[in-house]
C-alpha cells in the first residue's frame, strides 16, 4: 500500500518539476534576442507552451491523482475499522465489568447468609448444649437422696455443667476475639462441606 506521506512527496516533487519547465521556459523566451518578432508567432508560441505545460500537469494529475485517492480511502477504511474495534472492544469491556459486578454482590450476599448461619447455628448449639446440662442437673437433683456416691456425681456434673457453659462462654469470647478472615473462610468451607453432604 502506498503510504499518503510518500503521495504527497511525489505530488510535491511533479508539481515542483512542472513549475520549474514552466518558469524556464518563460525565462528562455524573455531572454531571446530583441528581434522583431511577428506578434502571431509569439502568440502561437505562447499558447503552444500553455498546452505543453497544461499537459504535462494534467499527466501528473492523472498519475497521481488515483494513488492519492486510493491511499486516502485506505487510510480512511482503516481508521474506521480501528474506530469499530475500538467501539466493540468499550462494550465488551463494559459488559465485563458489568458482570463481575453482578458476581461480586451476588458473592457478598452469599457471604452474608453464611455468617448468618453460622451464627444462628453456633447459638442453636450452644442451646443445647445448656438444655443437655440443664437435664442432667435435673435428673442429678432426683438422685441425690439415693447414696453418696449420687452425691459425687452431682457434683461432678454440676461442674461439668458450669465447665460446660464457662466453656461455651469462653469458646464465644475466643472466637469474637480471634475470629479472622481466614478462619471465617474455612469456617465457609466446612459449612458448604456439610450442606453438601446433607444434599
Amino acid at each position: 500500500m502506498i503510504s499518503l506521506q510518500a503521495v504527497k512527496k511525489h505530488s510535491i516533487a511533479c508539481l515542483t518539476a512542472g513549475s520549474l519547465i514552466g518558469l524556464s521556459a518563460g525565462v528562455a523566451l524573455a531572454a531571446g534576442d530583441a528581434h522583431q518578432v511577428d506578434s502571431g508567432v509569439l502568440l502561437k508560441d505562447f499558447l503552444y507552451r500553455v498546452l505543453n505545460f497544461s499537459l504535462l500537469v494534467a499527466g501528473i494529475a492523472y498519475f497521481v491523482a488515483r494513488p492519492l485517492k486510493n491511499a486516502l480511502s485506505n487510510r480512511r477504511e482503516g481508521i474506521e475499522q480501528e474506530l469499530k474495534d475500538a467501539r466493540e472492544a468499550a462494550e465488551s469491556a463494559e459488559q465485563r465489568f458489568a458482570e463481575y459486578d453482578a458476581k461480586l454482590t451476588r458473592a457478598e450476599e452469599e457471604i452474608g447468609q453464611i455468617k448468618t448461619d453460622i451464627k444462628n447455628e453456633a447459638e442453636l448449639e450452644k442451646q443445647r448444649i445448656i438444655k443437655s446440662a440443664e437435664q442432667m442437673a435435673a435428673k442429678i437433683k432426683e438422685d441425690s437422696g439415693k447414696t453418696a456416691e449420687n452425691e459425687i456425681a452431682k457434683a461432678r456434673l454440676v461442674l461439668q455443667q458450669e465447665a460446660a457453659e464457662l466453656a461455651v462462654e469462653l469458646a464465644s469470647d475466643l472466637l469474637k476475639k480471634n475470629f479472622n478472615r481466614e478462619d471465617q473462610a474455612r469456617l465457609v468451607e466446612e459449612y458448604k462441606l456439610k450442606v453438601g453432604e446433607l444434599h
